[in-house]
């Protein structure tokens, strides 16, 4: 990549620590998009909001235009209801199994604006008194798993009296480190693809574009509506998100991944042998990859919403995919090279 477009890892983690500190469960997206927007206007880049809650930034030039798309939303939880202990019974807001989230911090956003805090835990709770049933039953919500809050409350009728209730958003501790290049937060699915494209942002600023270009930060990708609708006139749809890594995946938490399948369809042939060839031109470290059976990206809500568009993802390899998630700075610079090498052409 060109020493002037070269990627800043400072800045790139500097936002990533950003966009990280603001709760935004599904659904709750009025923080994480004014945050987005300031950055926007820190930028000097025009764009809109949607009416749910996203925000599209123009990049401008002209012509075939292509919108890249990460997303803001993370997945969480909803307290279903108040148990007579005074505990949360909780529902999970995304694909959060309750494995990947025992004994973890959180915070509790009622509809009134208060804030409380909390630990997801097991119902019983204590290895040394109930060792079998912790050892032999798995965790379930509806069952075994709560929210004890961090207040003296012991009833239905005390946790009313703090204004919490029946759907109010639960938000897990993303515990941000860096350490030896490894970043390790949960959240890093989408925010750090996020904090990618700001750095993008960054770099392009002035540049003229040889096709019109939108970056579209979705706020619904984790329930499965985040780009079903996209402004007028688009072609190609680029997503950027993490490229899960595993036993039978080529993904590498040190490299960017070309989506060739997901669990729903292939990505678009030609898209992606476009970005393919980018990555072979410019020298970026990258695989390609296939993701069942239970990945998708907000291309494909894009193509379920009718659009005839060109779908195509890329994203860093991302290990323990929707718990305590792990990537490499090295993962989030390939990407952004092979993306700053697409839309430079």
């Amino acid at each position: 990549m060109n020493k002037e477009f070269a990627f800043d890892t400072q800045y790139c983690l500097d936002v990533f620590g950003k966009l990280i500190a603001v709760d935004s469960t599904t659904g709750q997206y009025e923080e994480i998009q004014r945050l987005v927007c300031d950055l926007l206007d820190g930028l000097g880049y025009p764009y809109h909001v949607t009416h749910k809650g996203g925000v599209i930034a123009d990049l401008g030039g002209e012509g075939d235009p292509l919108v890249v798309t990460a997303h803001m939303d993370d997945i969480g939880l909803m307290v279903r209801k108040v148990n007579a202990d005074g505990t949360l019974n909780v529902c999970p807001v995304g694909g959060l199994y309750p494995f990947y989230c025992m004994t973890e911090n959180v915070r509790v956003h009622t509809r009134g604006g208060k804030v409380y805090t909390g630990t997801v835990c097991r119902t019983p709770n204590s290895v040394h008194v109930t060792e079998e049933e912790l050892r032999v039953t798995p965790p379930d919500y509806r069952t075994n798993v709560c929210v004890v809050l961090d207040e003296d409350v012991h009833s239905a009728e005390g946790v009313a009296a703090l204004g919490i209730a029946t759907g109010d958003v639960i938000a897990l501790e993303p515990r941000l480190t860096v350490v030896n290049g490894y970043i390790k937060s949960r959240f890093v699915d989408d925010k750090a693809a996020v904090a990618i494209l700001f750095a993008a942002l960054r770099s392009l600023k002035g540049v003229k574009l040889g096709r019109k270009v939108y970056f579209y930060f979705a706020a619904y990708e984790e329930i499965g509506h985040g780009t079903t609708w996209l402004p007028d006139g688009v072609k190609d749809i680029l997503a950027v998100d993490i490229a899960p890594t595993g036993p039978d995946q080529t993904s590498d938490e040190r490299k960017v991944t070309i989506f060739a399948k997901d669990s729903r369809f292939p990505y678009h042939w030609g898209m992606t042998n476009e970005l393919r060839q980018a990555a072979i031109d410019h020298g970026v470290d990258y695989v390609m990859d296939i993701f069942t059976p239970h990945y998708g990206t907000d291309c494909d809500g894009s193509l379920l919403a009718g659009y005839d568009v060109r779908h195509a993802a890329i994203g860093f390899g991302t290990a323990n995919s929707h718990g305590y998630e792990r990537t490499h700075i090295d993962g989030l610079r390939h990407t952004y090279d092979l993306l700053m090498a697409y839309l430079l052409g």
